[in-house]
């Protein structure tokens, strides 16, 4: 009994107690206007935010995996359908100028292997016609006719007095015993001398060959184009001179005395130092045309460059002489016909013929002369500067031509003869013409004396390319510019040298058959 009697209590208290939360609750919801039910619905909802989110999280985790190899999935298999379904895409085509390609080494190397067939045509007919003709002992035999009469030989040695009076001349100008007008005179003389004394000598001596002439007469205009630019070079280090001595309070400053003084340790040589016959003579005799106090010099000759040089410079002239001999020759006696009956066709049509041959001969001279000589003769001196040539074979402009084939001589013209003239006020125009003037005089200097006849082509054929240079310039570029280039050099120049060449054969033949 007293246990029921306890139980029952506890037991009422326990359902007082629930009921009276249910109560509270019943309160609350009626306070807050919420039941419960809504309160555990937003805990649940919470709860499932929480899911949402957390599950969002690990499918975006997920997702760029499956979308990479979705994508390579459906990548692999595009490809796979695309190239049996397209097959074109926007391309020009190779020879297209709009393709970029450049790439043509297989279209010159077949041009090389038809040039090389063609010309072995030609050979081979003309040694079917002619026979051999190619003979080295003739060519030996016109120096060794006559040992002890050698008119050639002795003009070069003449030209030594020139280079020991220009020397002495500058001395005395150094020293103030010559005054600039004086000295300006003596070396107009000289200059004048130099470039007549050889025409007179050869005109008057029969015995002189146009070969020889031809040989004397290009040692003293090199000579006289050297002279000319040591006499400027001089001219214009006293001047330094006298302006450094206007300027100064004092005859000599200290710090010039310790330049030259370094200069002179590292074996350079400074004004009036330089004025010495071991200077001169290496000017001289170096591959260029103008004059430095000091010359860049290589370190060292390299034996093997020398000897392929060498090498070339034999083999090369005697590969000269032998198509002058097999080629030239017979071509130039069976056009002598046509052009004695003035059949302009015929003649038209054996000018052709020659200036192929003749062209060959022209560029295979350009390489023995300037590359192979003048680079022995660079290497034998330690001549530092090797740029004799550039790249005249990619002129798209006559003016590129002339610039770049020969280097002394542009170098030279440019310093000496066109920059002094625009510095007096003569236009680039007229300055252009002038040199153009004074390469066609030289022209026809080397080429009309030796053969002892004036027909001025060599002349007209240089200033024709005055307005051929404006004509290439203005209506021709890039490919059809140097294809005008090419056909000058081709049918132009050398033509003019031919008729040089056909008039001489004709002077003499007629003079034989008149004999």
């Amino acid at each position: 009994m007293s246990d029921r009697v306890e139980k029952g209590p506890i037991t009422r208290k326990r359902r007082s107690s629930i009921s009276g939360a249910a109560s509270a609750n019943a309160t609350l919801k009626q306070a807050n206007g919420k039941s419960a039910v809504g309160k555990n619905n937003k805990v649940s909802n919470v709860n499932v935010k929480q899911n949402y989110h957390s599950s969002s999280k690990e499918n975006v985790q997920e997702s760029p995996n499956i979308n990479v190899t979705a994508a390579k999935d459906r990548g692999k298999n595009e490809n796979r359908y695309f190239g049996k379904l397209s097959c074109h895409k926007l391309q020009e085509s190779l020879l297209s100028s709009a393709s970029g390609y450049s790439n043509y080494r297989g279209i010159l190397n077949w041009c090389v292997v038809m040039l090389v067939l063609s010309n072995a045509r030609l050979f081979l007919e003309n040694l079917l016609n002619y026979g051999i003709l190619v003979d080295p002992i003739q060519v030996i035999s016109l120096f060794w006719e006559d040992p002890y009469s050698w008119p050639a030989a002795c003009l070069v040695i003449v030209s030594n007095v020139f280079i020991v009076a220009a020397l002495y001349t500058e001395r005395r100008l150094s020293v103030g015993t010559f005054s600039e007008q004086f000295g300006m005179t003596v070396y107009c003389v000289s200059l004048m001398t130099i470039l007549c004394f050889p025409v007179f000598t050869i005109l008057m001596l029969d015995s002189v060959t146009p070969v020889g002439g031809a040989f004397a007469l290009g040692v003293y205009s090199v000579l006289f184009l050297k002279l000319y630019s040591y006499r400027d070079v001089n001219k214009w280090c006293r001047e330094i001179q006298h302006a450094k001595a206007r300027t100064l309070s004092r005859s000599i400053s200290c710090p010039s005395v310790q330049r030259s003084t370094r200069g002179e340790r590292q074996g350079q040589v400074s004004y009036p130092g330089n004025l010495t016959y071991r200077n001169l003579y290496y000017f001289v005799f170096a591959p260029t045309l103008c004059y430095e106090l000091n010359f860049p010099r290589s370190p060292r000759i390299r034996m093997g460059f020398l000897l392929r040089r060498l090498f070339e410079m034999v083999f090369f002239i005697q590969l000269l002489v032998g198509l002058i001999q097999q080629w030239m020759v017979p071509s130039i006696q069976s056009s002598m016909k046509p052009f004695q009956d003035m059949d302009f066709s015929r003649m038209i049509e054996r000018l052709l013929k020659l200036a192929v041959p003749n062209h060959l001969i022209w560029l295979i001279f350009f390489y023995w002369f300037f590359h192979s000589s003048m680079n022995f003769v660079a290497e034998l001196m330690q001549f530092g500067d090797r740029e004799f040539y550039r790249d005249w074979w990619n002129s798209e402009t006559v003016t590129y031509f002339w610039q770049n084939w020969n280097i002394p001589v542009h170098k030279w013209c440019l310093r000496h003869f066109y920059k002094p003239m625009l510095k007096r006020g003569v236009s680039k125009r007229m300055g252009q013409t002038a040199v153009f003037l004074g390469s066609a005089f030289f022209h026809e200097y080397l080429v009309s004396i030796p053969l002892k006849m004036f027909r001025l082509w060599a002349f007209m054929g240089m200033m024709a390319q005055l307005p051929l240079a404006w004509f290439v310039s203005r209506f021709l570029r890039g490919n059809y510019g140097n294809a005008a280039v090419w056909i000058s050099l081709i049918i132009g120049q050398p033509i003019a040298v031919l008729m040089y060449v056909h008039d001489y054969y004709v002077l003499h033949f007629d003079e034989t058959g008149a004999a």
